[in-house]
């Protein structure tokens, strides 16, 4: 496995992610499902093992999970610059976008063609969501006590729903794995090493509990105040997605930044373009401050995430070196398979596939990755043409 350190340069990891940032359509869930494609098993950056520890680790966290992911990924291969080349890479598409968006270049799901073609987009986030699915499945539920506590997690968040089901399923993933799961085979290597410091963790740590505490000091319709707004909503959303639409919501519409109307209409441009979700904030931005508005607005909202991430990871990898932790995170790893399950299901199979054509379109797909081994790129731009000619 590639995977040490200083591998790889920024530009490298910036190249990369660029391309996923240009495909990955689905939501946060699928995102992932490209990553796993494009850097566990195309180009080998880390093990399958140590980017669904990661997965976990972004679900414990506040912030974008999917962003948080990626963010580490390009850490681990290049350092601080290679994890800043990840963001900006995945980030910048959708949030150009979304800017244009912000200026009157909208309208493609309003026409019958761009429609199709965004309907086949999501048949190809099926296909990719559901191999990642199967793979994470076979390397982390290889016995039946793993793979019970996946069904356990499913049931515990179809149960109680939104974050408050994932972070319940997931903890209990991690109780459970403590009790059965001591011995059992730990898989591949953990992950590779990480270029950051306990002293400079705590310092990234220190400073999201600062910045989260001055943004409950009153800053009124100031431009520290509209940095406010972002930089909480990003702070206090776990599980990431559409779960941050309601504090952005009341973030910048209860103020009077910007119009329940235009809000509405963002959120809706806001499916129909790849990335993070979180580039939404760059629509906000821009409606209600032009571009400097908007790079306020993106940078405040995933700041928090990127902040915590780094204050966690040296102490997530050396507590993962423990057995009794190991145990832990086998369970923990297992149920996050389950999740990875729930969301194959719903968002992304019911929002997709409404006929039997979607139906065949999607299993079309998903041969040509796991039997023919086709590059991810190749495979959605097959499905965007075919929505496209069915229209």
């Amino acid at each position: 496995m590639s995977g040490a350190v200083g591998a790889g340069s920024a530009g490298e990891v910036f190249a990369a992610f660029l391309k996923l940032g240009l495909i990955s359509f689905g939501g946060p869930i699928a995102h992932l499902g490209y990553f796993r494609a494009e850097f566990v098993e195309r180009r080998r950056w880390l093990s399958d093992q140590a980017f669904i520890d990661l997965v976990a680790l972004a679900q414990f966290l506040p912030g974008p999970a999917s962003s948080q992911t990626g963010f580490a990924i390009g850490l681990m291969r290049a350092g601080y610059a290679g994890g800043a080349a990840a963001w900006l890479g995945f980030t910048l598409p959708s949030a150009s976008l979304m800017i244009l968006f912000a200026w009157g270049a909208g309208g493609l799901a309003a026409a019958a063609w761009g429609a199709g073609l965004l309907h086949g987009l999501k048949l190809a986030a099926v296909a990719i969501v559901a191999q990642a699915v199967m793979g994470m499945a076979r390397s982390m539920c290889p016995d039946r006590w793993r793979a019970s506590i996946a069904v356990m997690a499913i049931f515990a968040y179809l149960e109680l729903g939104g974050s408050r089901g994932q972070i319940v399923a997931i903890l209990l993933g991690g109780l459970f794995g403590l009790l059965v799961c001591r011995g059992a085979s730990a898989g591949h290597a953990r992950a590779p090493s990480i270029p950051v410091s306990r002293n400079s963790a705590l310092a990234f740590l220190a400073l999201f509990l600062i910045l989260l505490g001055l943004t409950f000091i009153p800053a009124g319709k100031t431009p520290i105040g509209f940095f406010d707004a972002f930089y909480r909503s990003g702070a206090m959303v776990f599980g990431g997605g559409h779960v941050v639409l309601p504090l952005l919501h009341s973030a910048v519409v209860d103020p009077g930044w910007v119009s329940d109307s235009a809000f509405l209409a963002g959120y809706g441009a806001a499916q129909a373009v790849p990335g993070p979700l979180f580039t939404f904030a760059a629509y906000l931005g821009a409606t209600a401050s032009g571009v400097a508005g908007a790079l306020v607005a993106l940078i405040a909202i995933f700041l928090p995430g990127l902040l915590i991430l780094m204050g966690t990871l040296p102490f997530w990898r050396s507590l993962s070196g423990r057995p009794q932790a190991q145990a832990a995170m086998q369970g923990v790893n297992a149920a996050v398979v389950g999740l990875l399950a729930v969301v194959l299901y719903n968002p992304v199979w019911t929002s997709a596939v409404a006929a039997p054509l979607d139906f065949a379109v999607a299993a079309a797909a998903f041969a040509l990755l796991v039997a023919w081994r086709s590059p991810p790129l190749v495979v959605v731009l097959l499905c965007a043409a075919a929505g496209f000619a069915t229209q």
